[in-house]
Protein backbone atom coordinates (compact mmCIF):
# COMPACT_ATOMS: atom_id res chain seq x y z
CA UNK A 1 0.00 0.00 0.00
CA UNK A 2 1.05 3.54 -0.85
CA UNK A 3 -0.14 6.19 0.87
CA UNK A 4 -0.21 10.41 -0.12
CA UNK A 5 -0.96 12.82 2.36
CA UNK A 6 -2.60 16.24 1.70
CA UNK A 7 -1.41 18.92 3.81
CA UNK A 8 -3.94 21.58 4.87
CA UNK A 9 -2.89 24.49 6.84
CA UNK A 10 -5.43 25.66 9.26
CA UNK A 11 -6.03 27.79 12.36
CA UNK A 12 -9.07 25.94 13.75
CA UNK A 13 -8.18 21.93 13.65
CA UNK A 14 -5.94 19.98 11.47
CA UNK A 15 -7.35 19.66 8.43
CA UNK A 16 -4.98 16.94 7.22
CA UNK A 17 -5.80 13.72 5.50
CA UNK A 18 -4.30 10.59 4.12
CA UNK A 19 -4.68 9.05 1.02
CA UNK A 20 -4.39 5.14 1.18
CA UNK A 21 -4.05 3.17 -2.41
CA UNK A 22 -3.41 -0.13 -3.07
CA UNK A 23 -5.01 -3.63 -4.00
CA UNK A 24 -7.50 -5.27 -1.61
CA UNK A 25 -7.57 -2.83 0.79
CA UNK A 26 -11.17 -2.10 1.06
CA UNK A 27 -11.05 -4.92 3.57
CA UNK A 28 -8.75 -3.10 6.15
CA UNK A 29 -10.81 -1.49 8.12
CA UNK A 30 -7.95 -0.26 10.71
CA UNK A 31 -7.57 2.17 7.39
CA UNK A 32 -10.93 3.60 9.15
CA UNK A 33 -11.75 2.76 12.34
CA UNK A 34 -9.92 6.09 13.77
CA UNK A 35 -12.29 8.33 11.64
CA UNK A 36 -15.44 5.82 12.93
CA UNK A 37 -15.33 6.64 16.99
CA UNK A 38 -19.08 6.35 17.14
CA UNK A 39 -19.45 2.71 15.54
CA UNK A 40 -22.08 4.12 12.94
CA UNK A 41 -21.53 5.29 9.85
CA UNK A 42 -23.91 6.14 6.37
CA UNK A 43 -22.80 4.40 3.47
CA UNK A 44 -23.71 5.99 0.08
CA UNK A 45 -23.31 4.25 -3.26
CA UNK A 46 -25.53 3.35 -5.79
CA UNK A 47 -27.20 0.53 -8.12
CA UNK A 48 -23.68 -0.30 -10.03
CA UNK A 49 -21.83 -0.35 -7.52
CA UNK A 50 -23.82 -1.32 -4.34
CA UNK A 51 -24.25 -4.86 -5.70
CA UNK A 52 -20.70 -5.15 -5.81
CA UNK A 53 -19.34 -4.03 -3.26
CA UNK A 54 -21.22 -2.73 -0.59
CA UNK A 55 -22.29 -5.85 1.65
CA UNK A 56 -18.40 -6.91 1.74
CA UNK A 57 -17.78 -3.68 2.88
CA UNK A 58 -20.34 -3.50 5.60
CA UNK A 59 -19.28 -7.04 6.51
CA UNK A 60 -15.95 -5.49 7.24
CA UNK A 61 -17.06 -3.15 9.23
CA UNK A 62 -19.29 -4.82 10.59
CA UNK A 63 -16.60 -7.49 11.92
CA UNK A 64 -15.09 -4.47 13.70
CA UNK A 65 -18.94 -3.42 15.48
CA UNK A 66 -19.73 -0.82 13.36
CA UNK A 67 -23.19 -0.66 12.61
CA UNK A 68 -23.52 1.14 9.02
CA UNK A 69 -26.77 2.86 7.04
CA UNK A 70 -26.59 1.95 3.26
CA UNK A 71 -28.51 4.62 0.64
CA UNK A 72 -28.03 3.44 -2.23
CA UNK A 73 -28.54 6.29 -5.10
CA UNK A 74 -29.19 5.73 -9.03
CA UNK A 75 -26.18 5.25 -11.41
CA UNK A 76 -25.68 7.93 -14.03
CA UNK A 77 -24.46 11.43 -13.99
CA UNK A 78 -28.12 12.53 -14.97
CA UNK A 79 -28.66 12.16 -11.38
CA UNK A 80 -26.48 14.23 -10.13
CA UNK A 81 -29.31 16.75 -8.86
CA UNK A 82 -31.28 18.07 -6.28
CA UNK A 83 -33.56 14.93 -6.48
CA UNK A 84 -30.89 12.54 -5.33
CA UNK A 85 -29.34 14.79 -2.98
CA UNK A 86 -32.10 14.66 -1.24
CA UNK A 87 -32.78 11.25 -1.02
CA UNK A 88 -29.69 11.35 1.07
CA UNK A 89 -30.87 13.43 3.66
CA UNK A 90 -33.99 11.22 3.51
CA UNK A 91 -32.41 8.25 4.59
CA UNK A 92 -29.90 10.51 7.25
CA UNK A 93 -32.92 12.13 8.83
CA UNK A 94 -34.97 8.62 8.73
CA UNK A 95 -31.94 7.07 10.27
CA UNK A 96 -31.30 9.85 12.89
CA UNK A 97 -27.94 10.18 11.83
CA UNK A 98 -25.91 12.60 14.16
CA UNK A 99 -23.71 15.41 13.58
CA UNK A 100 -20.56 12.84 14.60
CA UNK A 101 -22.17 9.83 12.14
CA UNK A 102 -19.49 9.84 9.38
CA UNK A 103 -20.65 9.52 5.96
CA UNK A 104 -18.74 7.57 3.43
CA UNK A 105 -18.79 7.46 -0.53
CA UNK A 106 -18.44 4.67 -2.02
CA UNK A 107 -18.56 5.08 -5.60
CA UNK A 108 -17.29 6.80 -8.75
CA UNK A 109 -17.00 10.80 -9.21
CA UNK A 110 -20.96 11.28 -8.72
CA UNK A 111 -21.28 9.61 -5.50
CA UNK A 112 -18.28 11.13 -4.15
CA UNK A 113 -19.32 14.87 -5.30
CA UNK A 114 -22.95 13.65 -3.77
CA UNK A 115 -21.62 12.40 -0.92
CA UNK A 116 -19.42 15.52 -0.24
CA UNK A 117 -22.42 18.00 -0.88
CA UNK A 118 -24.44 16.59 1.66
CA UNK A 119 -21.77 16.07 4.54
CA UNK A 120 -21.21 19.77 3.99
CA UNK A 121 -25.08 20.47 4.24
CA UNK A 122 -26.36 17.62 6.37
CA UNK A 123 -26.15 19.12 10.45
CA UNK A 124 -24.10 22.33 9.18
CA UNK A 125 -21.45 19.57 8.59
CA UNK A 126 -20.77 15.78 9.34
CA UNK A 127 -17.41 14.03 8.85
CA UNK A 128 -17.01 12.58 5.23
CA UNK A 129 -14.42 9.71 3.93
CA UNK A 130 -14.27 8.88 0.57
CA UNK A 131 -13.83 5.01 -1.13
CA UNK A 132 -13.38 5.92 -4.65
CA UNK A 133 -13.92 2.70 -7.18
CA UNK A 134 -13.13 4.29 -10.46
CA UNK A 135 -9.58 5.43 -11.90
CA UNK A 136 -11.04 9.11 -12.60
CA UNK A 137 -12.33 9.50 -8.75
CA UNK A 138 -8.98 7.59 -7.22
CA UNK A 139 -6.61 10.07 -8.94
CA UNK A 140 -8.79 13.49 -9.15
CA UNK A 141 -12.93 13.64 -7.92
CA UNK A 142 -12.20 12.32 -4.13
CA UNK A 143 -9.54 14.32 -3.48
CA UNK A 144 -9.06 17.74 -2.65
CA UNK A 145 -12.71 18.71 -1.59
CA UNK A 146 -14.79 20.14 -3.88
CA UNK A 147 -18.21 18.49 -4.39
CA UNK A 148 -21.74 19.54 -5.52
CA UNK A 149 -24.38 18.90 -8.05
CA UNK A 150 -25.56 19.69 -11.66
CA UNK A 151 -27.90 22.70 -12.68
CA UNK A 152 -29.39 22.16 -16.11
CA UNK A 153 -27.48 25.64 -16.99
CA UNK A 154 -24.02 24.28 -15.75
CA UNK A 155 -22.23 21.56 -14.40
CA UNK A 156 -21.19 21.51 -10.58
CA UNK A 157 -22.54 24.68 -10.38
CA UNK A 158 -24.13 24.50 -6.89
CA UNK A 159 -21.76 22.93 -4.06
CA UNK A 160 -19.15 23.08 -1.05
CA UNK A 161 -15.68 22.80 -0.83
CA UNK A 162 -15.59 20.09 2.03
CA UNK A 163 -12.25 17.88 2.95
CA UNK A 164 -12.94 14.23 3.29
CA UNK A 165 -10.96 13.29 6.61
CA UNK A 166 -9.88 10.12 4.71
CA UNK A 167 -9.22 8.73 1.17
CA UNK A 168 -9.06 5.05 0.81
CA UNK A 169 -8.58 3.96 -2.69
CA UNK A 170 -8.57 0.22 -3.76
CA UNK A 171 -7.58 -0.63 -7.08
CA UNK A 172 -8.62 -3.87 -7.07
CA UNK A 173 -12.13 -1.99 -7.52
CA UNK A 174 -11.23 -1.32 -10.99
CA UNK A 175 -11.23 -5.04 -12.15
CA UNK A 176 -14.89 -4.41 -12.36
CA UNK A 177 -15.02 -1.05 -14.30
CA UNK A 178 -15.98 -1.20 -17.51
CA UNK A 179 -13.13 -0.29 -20.43
CA UNK A 180 -14.85 3.27 -21.50
CA UNK A 181 -14.94 4.00 -17.53
CA UNK A 182 -11.35 3.03 -17.21
CA UNK A 183 -10.52 5.19 -20.41
CA UNK A 184 -11.99 8.29 -18.83
CA UNK A 185 -9.80 8.22 -15.89
CA UNK A 186 -6.76 7.99 -17.97
CA UNK A 187 -7.78 11.61 -19.61
CA UNK A 188 -7.10 12.89 -16.23
CA UNK A 189 -4.10 11.12 -15.44
CA UNK A 190 -2.53 12.22 -18.91
CA UNK A 191 -3.92 16.09 -18.26
CA UNK A 192 -1.05 15.68 -14.66
CA UNK A 193 1.32 15.01 -17.22
CA UNK A 194 0.08 18.24 -19.39
CA UNK A 195 0.15 20.86 -16.69
CA UNK A 196 3.36 20.30 -14.63
CA UNK A 197 4.80 16.87 -15.04
CA UNK A 198 6.42 16.02 -18.58
CA UNK A 199 8.06 13.24 -17.11
CA UNK A 200 4.53 11.90 -16.12
CA UNK A 201 3.42 12.70 -19.30
CA UNK A 202 6.28 10.80 -20.96
CA UNK A 203 5.92 7.57 -18.57
CA UNK A 204 2.04 7.56 -19.41
CA UNK A 205 3.06 7.32 -22.82
CA UNK A 206 5.70 4.24 -22.32
CA UNK A 207 3.27 2.84 -20.28
CA UNK A 208 -0.80 3.44 -21.72
CA UNK A 209 -0.83 0.06 -22.88
CA UNK A 210 -0.27 -1.62 -18.79
CA UNK A 211 -2.30 0.79 -18.11
CA UNK A 212 -5.19 -0.31 -20.61
CA UNK A 213 -4.73 -3.75 -19.31
CA UNK A 214 -5.40 -2.96 -15.80
CA UNK A 215 -1.52 -4.28 -14.71
CA UNK A 216 -1.39 -3.58 -10.90
CA UNK A 217 1.43 -1.80 -10.14
CA UNK A 218 1.57 0.51 -12.88
CA UNK A 219 -1.94 1.70 -12.29
CA UNK A 220 -0.91 2.10 -8.18
CA UNK A 221 2.07 3.98 -9.72
CA UNK A 222 -0.24 6.12 -12.43
CA UNK A 223 -2.82 6.88 -9.16
CA UNK A 224 0.12 7.73 -6.70
CA UNK A 225 1.63 9.87 -8.51
CA UNK A 226 -1.64 11.82 -9.94
CA UNK A 227 -2.54 12.16 -6.23
CA UNK A 228 0.80 13.66 -4.96
CA UNK A 229 0.08 16.64 -7.86
CA UNK A 230 -3.49 16.69 -6.94
CA UNK A 231 -2.27 16.82 -3.25
CA UNK A 232 0.54 19.58 -4.14
CA UNK A 233 -1.74 21.81 -5.85
CA UNK A 234 -4.74 21.53 -3.14
CA UNK A 235 -2.26 22.25 -0.72
CA UNK A 236 -1.40 25.53 -2.19
CA UNK A 237 -4.13 26.35 -2.98
CA UNK A 238 -7.45 24.91 -1.71
CA UNK A 239 -10.45 27.02 -3.32
CA UNK A 240 -8.87 28.11 -6.30
CA UNK A 241 -8.01 31.80 -6.35
CA UNK A 242 -4.85 30.65 -8.10
CA UNK A 243 -3.49 27.79 -9.54
CA UNK A 244 -5.54 25.08 -8.64
CA UNK A 245 -7.51 26.54 -11.69
CA UNK A 246 -4.88 24.54 -14.07
CA UNK A 247 -6.74 21.37 -12.97
CA UNK A 248 -9.35 22.19 -14.98
CA UNK A 249 -7.40 21.78 -18.64
CA UNK A 250 -10.02 20.73 -20.93
CA UNK A 251 -12.91 21.21 -18.99
CA UNK A 252 -14.12 24.66 -19.82
CA UNK A 253 -14.82 23.25 -23.31
CA UNK A 254 -15.13 19.68 -21.49
CA UNK A 255 -18.48 20.95 -19.37
CA UNK A 256 -19.73 22.70 -22.33
CA UNK A 257 -19.72 19.09 -24.41
CA UNK A 258 -21.42 17.21 -21.11
CA UNK A 259 -23.92 19.79 -20.78
CA UNK A 260 -24.89 20.09 -24.42
CA UNK A 261 -24.67 16.17 -25.08
CA UNK A 262 -26.95 15.56 -21.86
CA UNK A 263 -25.47 14.37 -18.55
CA UNK A 264 -24.26 11.16 -19.03
CA UNK A 265 -24.18 10.73 -22.83
CA UNK A 266 -20.43 11.59 -23.11
CA UNK A 267 -18.36 10.96 -19.89
CA UNK A 268 -16.51 13.26 -17.97
CA UNK A 269 -13.32 11.81 -18.89
CA UNK A 270 -14.32 11.57 -22.78
CA UNK A 271 -15.53 15.19 -22.50
CA UNK A 272 -12.31 16.10 -20.88
CA UNK A 273 -10.06 14.30 -23.88
CA UNK A 274 -11.80 16.41 -26.33
CA UNK A 275 -11.95 19.67 -24.40
CA UNK A 276 -7.99 19.22 -23.99
CA UNK A 277 -7.36 18.82 -27.89
CA UNK A 278 -9.65 22.17 -28.50
CA UNK A 279 -7.61 23.46 -25.82
CA UNK A 280 -4.46 22.18 -27.15
CA UNK A 281 -5.42 23.72 -30.72
CA UNK A 282 -6.01 27.13 -28.71
CA UNK A 283 -2.72 27.57 -27.44
CA UNK A 284 -1.10 25.64 -30.68
CA UNK A 285 -2.91 29.10 -32.88
CA UNK A 286 -2.08 31.70 -30.12
CA UNK A 287 1.92 30.64 -31.09
CA UNK A 288 2.15 29.34 -27.41
CA UNK A 289 2.75 25.61 -28.67
CA UNK A 290 4.15 23.54 -31.82
CA UNK A 291 1.92 21.78 -33.87
CA UNK A 292 4.14 18.71 -33.36
CA UNK A 293 2.88 19.35 -28.87
CA UNK A 294 -0.37 19.10 -30.62
CA UNK A 295 0.08 16.15 -32.54
CA UNK A 296 2.24 14.11 -29.69
CA UNK A 297 -0.98 15.22 -27.07
CA UNK A 298 -3.31 13.61 -30.13
CA UNK A 299 -1.64 10.50 -30.51
CA UNK A 300 -1.75 9.66 -26.78
CA UNK A 301 -5.30 10.21 -26.61
CA UNK A 302 -5.86 8.18 -29.13
CA UNK A 303 -4.00 5.05 -27.47
CA UNK A 304 -5.75 5.86 -24.73
CA UNK A 305 -9.15 5.05 -27.08
CA UNK A 306 -10.16 8.37 -26.19
CA UNK A 307 -12.46 10.71 -28.35
CA UNK A 308 -9.97 13.54 -29.88
CA UNK A 309 -12.46 15.10 -32.07
CA UNK A 310 -16.04 17.23 -30.19
CA UNK A 311 -19.02 17.71 -31.24
CA UNK A 312 -19.99 20.34 -33.64
CA UNK A 313 -22.02 22.48 -31.56
CA UNK A 314 -21.37 25.63 -33.04
CA UNK A 315 -19.12 28.47 -31.92
CA UNK A 316 -22.45 30.32 -30.82
CA UNK A 317 -23.89 27.27 -28.85
CA UNK A 318 -19.95 26.65 -27.23
CA UNK A 319 -19.28 29.92 -26.48
CA UNK A 320 -22.72 30.29 -24.99
CA UNK A 321 -21.99 27.66 -22.23
CA UNK A 322 -18.46 28.37 -21.43
CA UNK A 323 -19.60 31.88 -20.25
CA UNK A 324 -21.71 29.84 -17.80
CA UNK A 325 -18.50 28.24 -16.53
CA UNK A 326 -16.89 28.71 -12.75
CA UNK A 327 -14.02 30.18 -13.91
CA UNK A 328 -15.34 33.11 -15.70
CA UNK A 329 -14.22 36.49 -14.08
CA UNK A 330 -15.66 39.99 -14.46
CA UNK A 331 -17.43 38.55 -17.49
CA UNK A 332 -14.40 37.14 -19.35
CA UNK A 333 -13.84 33.85 -20.06
CA UNK A 334 -10.61 31.67 -18.51
CA UNK A 335 -8.75 29.44 -20.52
CA UNK A 336 -6.20 26.78 -19.00
CA UNK A 337 -3.67 26.56 -22.25
CA UNK A 338 -0.20 25.24 -22.59
CA UNK A 339 3.31 26.90 -22.73
CA UNK A 340 4.62 23.30 -22.83
CA UNK A 341 3.93 20.10 -22.36
CA UNK A 342 4.23 19.93 -18.64
CA UNK A 343 3.61 23.64 -18.68
CA UNK A 344 -0.37 25.40 -17.93
CA UNK A 345 -1.46 28.44 -17.76
CA UNK A 346 -4.70 30.36 -16.94
CA UNK A 347 -5.53 32.73 -19.83
CA UNK A 348 -8.02 35.36 -19.87
CA UNK A 349 -7.20 36.65 -23.30
CA UNK A 350 -7.98 34.68 -26.29
CA UNK A 351 -8.94 36.27 -29.35
CA UNK A 352 -12.68 35.55 -30.29
CA UNK A 353 -11.37 34.83 -33.98
CA UNK A 354 -8.89 32.22 -32.79
CA UNK A 355 -12.08 30.81 -30.70
CA UNK A 356 -14.31 30.62 -33.55
CA UNK A 357 -11.91 29.07 -36.03
CA UNK A 358 -11.43 26.81 -33.89
CA UNK A 359 -14.62 25.93 -32.96
CA UNK A 360 -15.61 25.69 -36.33
CA UNK A 361 -12.63 23.70 -37.58
CA UNK A 362 -11.63 21.54 -35.13
CA UNK A 363 -15.14 19.68 -34.41
CA UNK A 364 -17.05 17.75 -36.32
CA UNK A 365 -20.93 16.54 -36.13
CA UNK A 366 -21.80 13.22 -34.08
Amino acid sequence: MQTVTVNLVSTSAPRSYPIHIGADILTQPELLLDYLGQKRAAIVTNTTVGPLYLEKFRATLAAHDVVSVPIVLPDGEEYKNWETLNLIFDALLTHRCERNTPIIALGGGVVGDLTGFAAASYLRGVPFIQVPTTLLAQVDSSVGGKTGINHPLGKNMIGAFYQPQAVVADTSTLDTLPDRELRAGIAEVIKYGLIRDPAFFGWIESHIELLLERESSILIDAIKRSCQHKAEVVEADERESGMRALLNLGHTFGHAIENAMGYGNWLHGEAVAAGTILAAEVSQRMGMIGEGDVDRIRNLYVKAGLPVIAPNLGPEKYLHLMGLDKKVQGGKMRFILLEDIGRAVVHAGVPSPILTEVLTECTADA
